[in-house]
């Protein structure tokens, strides 16, 4: 069997009714390269229907298209495509006959060719797409995530989940390895093969091996199971993320063998509200980030490179665990945790039967809800980064007893499946009850004027204190015991108030933060590290996402006090990283509390806001840079915010201090201060019982400006899923970031590369993303190229006033894998 990348060759347009193509009125259509997202690339608006929930872009029906040359020695073999994700509803249709749907937007399928192809000639391809009110964050839609070509015997390893590997026992001299290989004969008689599988150590040495036979009747499966043993394993950890590898290999059917390697960890697993989490023995508390599919400026489409990016920024950040919300994760970020040591909580849906968007997945859910939960474990059987299911966030259902039986269905599905992990549910006590509240507090004006303007959020969001009380009320305690008592840990959403109630009233249970307030981080994590019942924080959220735009952002006294950020917001704002991978203030702050900082960060509010009455919602960060490069007049009253885990911080400005304030006399963790502005250095000293513990300074920029560009790697190999990123800064020659004096950068692209996206972290802007030219934010732009062919890669970067900068990258061709080896027959091109 060959698995060949399928994503060059389309086309795409607005989908369009048959009568306006045989009328010649329709668009012929774009070429495109494979992943990609038809919204991203429109004008946003307003008015538009997906309104704030959406990033107020359009919605919209889209058509991709593309030839398959199918040879006629292909006849007597097995033909699949495999789609990593299309949103939405996807409609496949080979020879514009239907062949498949798949209405959620984020699962994988394979659709079986071998009925619908005419051998001999091309073959045509057309899939279906569709976003519209469907979901309450940004969804893009189109084909976008990568697409697989399968050519095979018609007796082959299953396509989706076909190898699935255990490791039920292990200690220091050896583990257990326990392969399932399902194999399909899809021929018309019985056939028999031979399995052989090479265990491959984290250094490429066979360290096991393993030959059985099988025989599969005709239409039939059969399941082969191979156990074999490896000596002295090596385990994969957070920190020591080693990865094995099985390269099984079908062979005896008179043709070329069929190879499929199989990546996968050896670690264990034990939970008890005694110990918490252990992985291999030793106790982790999970540092987690809640993060959304969408990859920023590159919108939907998900790239591997991008993917790998987030897992590597956030790791850096301080995180070692990750919740995928609230759809299952990309294959490709599952790879990246496996390689790069990030924990996984990956989950199923958002809804259940309760619609929570007009035309959303509670449409299909009571069809399709047990074959998607087959294809999320299928897909992350053999990760090690996998450690829980999550079977929803936030479900009205969780509050009905009738409806709970919705959660016992998922859990037992998931079990059935995967007895290896655990599962959870990102259960929020409020919204458990929400039409109960709804019910007592009919006619209040606050909730009608809450709902009116942000829904539920809001209603949590504005009424902070109310909502932990009725997060540890009777009421939610009595709706939600069902819900909590199928699962293997309880996961709370926004319910931290309930933790230590949870260990008094439940003592086997065990708890996770599933969904927090960042604001609250200071406090939530000193309940994960003194209660061992409570596994981990997971934060809202790690990095910025499109839609819901405005949750986090601070709100002045002179602008819209609504709950959502009105036009042209774009993102959340709620997240430690900005969509460009730029750390925010806050993401220092929650590195302090962790303890893996002890170097003092310092916080600059901006200036331009002094004096301006704010709010902050639970989701909001201040509007702080770390900068004292300010355009501003000397004298300039400026207030600072410096994380610190020391008693004392003391400002010292050219030299001399000016300052010295206890830590955590407002807020754990920070000590505040008002100075007035002078050019120079400024430099913050922390002290421990009366002793220099550490220092950090900063400096202002001088005038003499420049462009610095740094690519993050200056070789790549030619592939679907490369990208080159091209993070530009506004800087003097000291290497000083300039801040505070925004402008145009136009970035070219030549030789064997193109433009993909371009942009900033802005998180209230009318830029586009598929333009050469865009505003720094902060002193700061991305841009992102893509690999078009082998060769070099020509980047050039200009802005007023500044010299152009060059830099280069050379694309290399990539040898193939055993899984790609080429196919007899014409590839699409």
């Amino acid at each position: 069997m060959t698995r060949t990348p399928f994503n060059t060759g389309w086309s795409y347009r607005r989908k369009t009714s048959i009568f306006a193509d045989v009328q010649g009125q329709a668009d012929s259509g774009h070429s495109i390269r494979l992943p990609h997202d038809a919204i991203i690339g429109l004008e946003r608006r307003a008015d538009a229907p997906s309104g704030a929930a959406g990033a107020y872009f359009p919605d919209g029906a889209f058509e991709y298209r593309t030839v398959l040359d199918v040879p006629e020695e292909w006849a007597g073999k097995h033909v699949a495509l495999e789609f990593e994700g299309v949103y939405r509803d996807a409609m496949v249709y080979v020879n514009g006959a239907f062949a498949a749907q798949r209405p959620n937007g984020y699962a994988a399928f394979v659709v079986s060719l071998d009925s619908h192809l005419t051998y001999g000639a091309e073959n045509t391809i057309r899939v279906d797409a569709r976003a519209h009110q469907d979901s309450r964050w940004y969804s893009g839609a189109g084909i976008y995530r990568e697409v697989h070509l399968w050519v095979s015997d018609r007796m082959h390893i299953l396509e989706q989940g076909g190898i699935r590997i255990t490791t039920p026992d292990v200690d220091f001299d050896r583990a257990v390895i326990s392969l399932a290989a399902t194999i399909r004969n899809s021929g018309l008689t019985t056939r028999t093969a031979t399995v052989t599988t090479e265990i491959l150590d984290p250094e490429s040495r066979v360290v096991a091996s393993e030959t059985s036979p099988i025989t599969v009747l005709p239409q039939s499966d059969g399941i082969l199971r191979q156990r074999m043993y490896v000596p002295n394993p090596q385990r994969w950890s957070v920190d020591n993320p080693a990865l094995y590898s099985a390269r099984t290999r079908l062979d005896g059917l008179g043709g070329e063998p069929e190879i499929r390697v199989t990546h996968f960890g050896i670690r264990t697993l034990q939970l008890d509200p005694d110990n918490g989490l252990r992985i291999n023995g030793e106790t982790v508390k999970l540092r987690g980030a809640c993060i959304h599919h969408d990859n920023g400026i590159l919108g939907a489409a998900t790239f591997a490179d991008a993917e790998e990016r987030r897992i590597r920024l956030l790791k850096a950040a301080g995180f070692n665990a990750v919740r995928s919300s609230h759809n299952p994760m990309s294959a490709a970020m599952l790879d990246a945790c496996d390689r790069l040591g990030m924990l996984v909580m990956d989950e199923t849906f958002d809804m259940w039967t309760e619609a929570k968007s007009p035309f959303d997945y509670a449409l299909a859910f009571p069809e399709w809800w047990e074959r998607d939960v087959e294809a999320m474990v299928a897909g992350d059987f053999n990760h090690p980064s996998v450690i829980l299911y999550s079977i929803g966030n936030e479900i009205p259902e969780t509050g009905n007893p009738i409806g709970s039986q919705w959660g016992r269905r998922l859990a037992e599905k998931i079990r059935e499946l995967d007895d290896t992990r655990f599962v959870t549910n990102g259960i929020n006590g409020f919204v458990a009850v929400l039409s109960e509240m709804a019910l007592m507090m009919q006619g209040t004006a606050q909730v009608e004027e809450d709902a009116a303007d942000g829904g539920v959020n809001a209603l949590m969001g504005d009424t902070d204190d109310f909502m932990d009380q009725v997060m540890v009320s009777p009421l939610v305690t009595d709706a939600t015991a069902e819900s909590f008592a199928l699962l293997d840990v309880v996961g709370m959403n926004y319910g931290d108030v309930r933790y230590e109630l949870e260990a008094r009233e439940h003592p086997n249970r065990i708890v996770v933060g599933s969904e927090t307030f960042p604001s609250r981080i200071d406090a939530n994590w000193k309940l994960v590290t003194g209660n061992a019942h409570v596994i981990g924080d997971f934060t809202w959220s790690g990095w910025d996402y499109l839609g819901e735009v405005g949750v986090g952002r601070v709100r002045y006294e002179d602008e819209s006090q609504a709950f959502d950020g009105e036009y042209p917001w774009l993102t959340s704002w709620s997240a430690d990283l900005d969509m460009t991978g730029s750390r925010r203030p806050m993401s220092f702050y929650r590195e302090t509390v962790f303890g893996l900082r002890t170097t003092p960060y310092i916080a600059v509010r901006r200036p331009r806001n002094h004096g301006r009455s704010f709010t902050l919602g639970p989701w909001s960060w201040t509007d702080a840079v770390s900068s004292w490069s300010w355009n501003v007049a000397q004298g300039s009253p400026m207030i600072l915010e410096v994380y610190s885990d020391a008693d004392e911080i003391e400002l010292q400005l050219n030299g001399r201090t000016v300052a010295r304030n206890p830590v955590g006399s407002h807020r754990a963790f920070a000590a505040d201060f008002e100075l007035p502005y002078e050019q120079g250095e400024l430099t913050a000293v922390a002290f421990v019982a009366g002793a220099e513990v550490g220092r950090t300074a900063l400096r202002t920029a001088s005038e003499d400006i420049v462009l610095d560009v740094r690519l993050d790697k200056p070789v790549l190999e030619l592939r679907d899923g490369a990208l080159i990123f091209a993070e530009i800064e506004l800087r003097d020659r000291d290497g000083n970031l300039v801040n505070d004096a925004d402008r145009p950068v136009t970035v070219g692209v030549s030789g064997a590369g193109s433009l993909a996206a371009f942009g900033s972290g802005r998180p209230a802007t009318t830029e586009r993303f598929d333009q050469d030219t865009h505003g720094t934010y902060d002193g700061r732009v991305l841009a992102i190229i893509r690999p078009d062919a082998p060769g070099p890669v020509e980047i050039t970067v200009s802005a007023p006033g500044l010299a152009a900068v060059v830099v280069s990258a050379e694309v290399r061709t990539r040898a193939a894998t055993p899984e790609q080896a080429p196919a007899t027959g014409q590839m699409p091109s």
